[in-house]
């Protein structure tokens, strides 16, 4: 039997509950959601202020232009840039030399007169597969090099110092090349040089272009590289296609090449010949993005 029509009508409460409960759960998903972007937000600054304790902004910033505006162009197209391609190396050395940071630097002879140079933070394990940190400290002709590579190199400075004092699992091994980026110079047979110090089951992390962004991108030809597993929280793992720009001219792709499982580590596509590259980076940015890289080494170094 229907229930009485003066019944239904009755019940106002009803109606009102009927009508506010839907009200209610979109409001209350709503404030759930700007409650958890929100927390994500604040999560996300707290995360790049710890990150960025890890290394000093004011150094960084220092470094980057001391190789961008005293040193300069760093390559082999003129006499003046084959002087400064020179005293980026002594730089480099010296920075990370017993006197300062403490690690015997060894020069390893390229192609050229230019060296190969190698830092090493000995592990606890040595059996273990090794993590090498590659930079190229050169610079395109005709550019003081920004971001090819003067930020890839004062981040790996300033992480091979903040890790100095690190008790890791693995060797932790710092290598700066001379030739990368300027096309003119013996880019192959230097990464032959690369590839042949290096196991093939060793992590390898290229590192350039840093100062483009707090979070980190990580690409490599290789999808299934180790490195990639500790990424979490550190930056995004994007296609080797999306940042090398269809080009397998960056350090990374090349080491690819030769057998090893390279990981590009940096916060932008990779920069073209002729690109515009002479604008400083924020010190507050590129210290939150070092941060992360000396995050990344450790996590690579201890984590199975």
């Amino acid at each position: 039997m229907n229930e009485p029509t003066h019944s239904r009508r009755g019940r106002p409460w009803l109606r009102i509950a009927l009508t506010a409960l839907p009200l209610w759960l979109v409001a209350s998903a709503g404030v759930a959601l700007w409650w958890y972007f929100q927390r994500e937000a604040q999560r996300g600054r707290e995360l790049s202020e710890a990150f960025a304790r890890e290394v000093s902004a004011q150094s960084l910033a220092a470094d980057v232009m001391k190789i961008t505006n005293v040193i300069g162009e760093r390559n082999r197209s003129t006499d003046a840039a084959r002087a400064n391609l020179t005293r980026i190396a002594s730089m480099i050395e010296g920075t990370l030399g017993p006197s300062n940071t403490g690690y015997p630097v060894r020069r390893i002879q390229g192609a050229l007169e230019w060296p190969l140079l190698l830092a090493t933070l000995p592990g606890n394990t040595p059996s273990r597969s090794a993590v090498w940190v590659v930079c190229a400290y050169d610079s395109h002709p005709g550019s003081r090099g920004v971001e090819a590579n003067a930020t890839g190199i004062a981040a790996t400075l300033a992480a091979a110092q903040a890790l100095v004092g690190d008790s890791l699992m693995s060797d932790v091994h710092f290598l700066f090349a001379p030739h990368a980026n300027d096309p003119g110079s013996p880019v192959m047979e230097t990464v032959a040089s690369i590839a042949g110090m290096i196991r093939r089951d060793d992590i390898v992390l290229c590192i350039e272009a840093m100062g483009a962004g707090e979070t980190l991108w990580f690409s490599s030809r290789d999808t299934t590289a180790s490195a990639l597993r500790h990424t979490s929280g550190l930056g995004d793992i994007l296609g080797a296609e999306v940042v090398c720009l269809g080009e397998d001219g960056d350090i990374a792709s090349r080491l690819f090449q030769s057998g090893l499982p390279a990981v590009r580590v940096a916060t932008r596509p990779i920069m073209l010949p002729g690109e515009a590259d002479a604008t400083p980076p924020d010190p507050a940015m590129l210290a939150a993005s070092a941060g992360r890289l000396v995050e990344f080494i450790r996590r690579c170094a201890d984590l199975p």
